[in-house]
């Protein structure tokens, strides 16, 4: 990992597409409570970064903590750079961070079965750790959604009579999010990738 208080090029790519605007802090639900003229504003700036921002940049920003993560996952959906999409599995499946709700979105944004089944490999191991209260409900509320879009059924083998959600849920002391609730939510955030995307588009086609 690399650490942003001792990398220069790392402190870089932050100071121009993580803080301004504290933008890692806005990326994620809080999008969802922006007024008209905030989201607009703001679908115009991240088409701008993900309009500006090189793969190896990204790659870069991918190496640092989880607001670098954070970040990096977001124009990546926006461009649908399909070549992250190991890199993101595996960093979700490491979850060193709060970082699994933008790896989620970008997967979402892929749609294709290879990120079903990075979402399913999630599952299979952290739904086995009732103790641990990371993404499970936002993973499976993701699964969800690219169930409904691609008309396959990942999410039945978590979801049946006495299966591993029921199991992860009945040993916890605290109730979880609802994976349904997740998945609108979910659904919402990439109709704003959308409108990003389309920004990003326009920005591509007047180069």
């Amino acid at each position: 990992m690399r650490h942003v208080q001792s990398d220069p090029e790392l402190q870089d790519l932050v100071r121009r597409f993580v803080t301004p605007d504290r933008r890692y802090l806005r990326l994620g639900g809080g999008l969802l409570r922006l007024n008209p003229v905030e989201r607009s504003a703001f679908v115009r700036d991240l088409a701008q970064a993900a309009y500006e921002i090189t793969p190896a940049e990204l790659s870069i920003l991918f190496e640092g903590g989880w607001r670098e993560r954070k970040t990096a996952a977001w124009p990546v959906a926006v461009a649908h750079r399909t070549e992250f999409r190991d890199l993101i599995g595996r960093l979700l499946l490491a979850s060193e961070g709060p970082y699994g709700g933008a790896a989620c979105v970008a997967l979402a944004k892929f749609g294709s079965a290879a990120d079903a089944e990075l979402l399913s490999a999630y599952l299979d191991h952290y739904l086995l750790r009732p103790d641990l209260d990371y993404d499970q409900a936002v993973v499976l509320g993701t699964l969800l959604y690219l169930d409904e879009i691609l008309g396959s059924e990942y999410t039945t083998r978590f979801l049946g009579p006495c299966g591993p959600w029921d199991r992860w849920l009945e040993v916890r002391a605290v109730a979880a999010l609802d994976p349904q609730h997740c998945r609108q939510a979910v659904q919402q955030l990439c109709v704003f990738v959308d409108e990003t995307a389309e920004a990003f588009v326009s920005l591509d086609c007047g180069s």
